[in-house]
């Protein structure tokens, strides 16, 4: 699918799929079909992909994509391939027959696995909603109809990764165990290492220093995607409008006379601008949504933690539990008071028993599928 009428119709089918669903966020139309355009997403300079709809009787009743990233493959030293965009009918015929394509697609390309939903990869939109539905997504992450594990499950794939999101509260400060908020007293006077806030005027190194962290912080983790300098600076060029200072931060050691300081660790919170589109409502800014918009900005009150990484070598020095210290204190300073953590991988036990440290508790799970591609497929 490659025409400009079927993209629209891509990315239109959600907006009926869901419509009249309280809990379904509808994100900016003219921001999905920039993200899919294959000339504007930098994802593209290093992956391809193909993109597929269902009919019935004439109508558009599911879509999915099919994607090979070479970039993945080289750093995971993989063959898999993905699929993400599923969206669908109750209508077990018309996925089979998408997730049949994808399959058929990959398997062309010499794929030996399909993973996913992610749209398109891990740092976006991942997995399907499989606990939860009750609580609103947060930004970044989506809502879909309790029916979707049984369309992918009917059509022949099995669980890959569940993907936690946790809850946490300013409220809850006194829930946190004593270890955190000991390990990040001792941050400065033991290691050296101060936590700053990042500076928009400055987006662009800011950035820089992010990548650097972010690709050695999470290389290890199970379906990790390096970001390159091109997809950071299109997604803070995208997210800049939203960014807010108090809750980017850095840990850093300061640089000896002359030289540039270190930057150790990071922490990327984006005010949840779900809670903007939410009141928007039909993901068009024009002719009234701008006006709802700016309403709704001014009564953020969450925030998510999307990205937090330490240097391997410095993974033991206390920097995380500095940086979730100065996330309270930020909560305690702006409208901001609440926010959820994640998606973090169910066997990432450093992390989720941190989160119960902290005083978190899970609010949503998502899951993420996977099928074996056999080479005899495409013969």
């Amino acid at each position: 699918m490659t025409s400009r009428r079927g993209l629209a119709a891509f990315v239109e089918l959600p907006y009926r799929l869901y419509s009249g669903e309280p809990s379904w966020v509808p994100p900016l139309r003219f921001e999905r079909r920039r993200f899919l355009d294959r000339g504007q997403n930098p994802y593209f300079e290093h992956a391809t992909a193909e993109y597929f709809l269902a009919f019935r009787a004439g109508r558009v009743v599911g879509r999915v994509t099919a994607q090979v990233d070479t970039l993945f493959q080289e750093v995971q030293g993989s063959g898999g391939g993905h699929f993400g965009f599923f969206e669908c009918e109750r209508d077990p015929e018309a996925a089979a027959a998408l997730l049949d394509a994808a399959r058929q697609w990959l398997t062309a390309r010499g794929c030996d696995a399909m993973v996913g939903p992610q749209d398109f990869t891990m740092n976006d939109e991942c997995g399907v909603l499989v606990e939860g539905h009750e609580h609103p997504p947060i930004i970044g992450t989506g809502w879909h109809h309790r029916y979707y594990p049984e369309l992918l499950e009917a059509a022949g794939l099995a669980k890959a990764m569940d993907l936690y999101m946790w809850e946490l509260h300013i409220e809850g400060r006194e829930r946190v165990l004593p270890i955190i908020w000991e390990l990040a007293e001792k941050l400065e006077p033991e290691h050296g290492i101060v936590i700053r806030h990042a500076r928009k005027r400055d987006l662009e190194a800011e950035m820089r220093r992010f990548i650097a962290i972010y690709n050695v912080s999470w290389e290890r983790n199970w379906g990790f995607s390096p970001m390159t300098e091109a997809e950071v600076a299109h997604a803070a060029k995208t997210l800049k409008p939203i960014l807010d200072e108090n809750w980017m931060m850095f840990a850093e050691r300061p640089g000896r006379r002359g030289e540039e300081a270190e930057a150790v660790g990071v922490a990327v919170s984006v005010p949840d601008f779900n809670q903007v589109l939410s009141a928007v409502g039909t993901g068009r800014l024009l002719p009234l949504g701008w006006a709802r918009a700016l309403r709704a900005r001014r009564r953020t009150d969450r925030v998510r933690v999307g990205f937090l990484g330490v240097k391997p070598e410095w993974q033991h020095a206390g920097v995380a539990a500095g940086l979730y210290r100065e996330h309270f204190d930020m909560a305690a300073r702006t409208p901001q008071t609440w926010g959820e953590m994640g998606w973090i991988l169910e066997t990432n036990d450093a992390m989720n028993r941190a989160m119960e440290a902290m005083g978190g508790s899970i609010v949503r799970r998502y899951r993420m599928y996977e099928a074996p591609l056999s080479a005899a497929a495409s013969a």
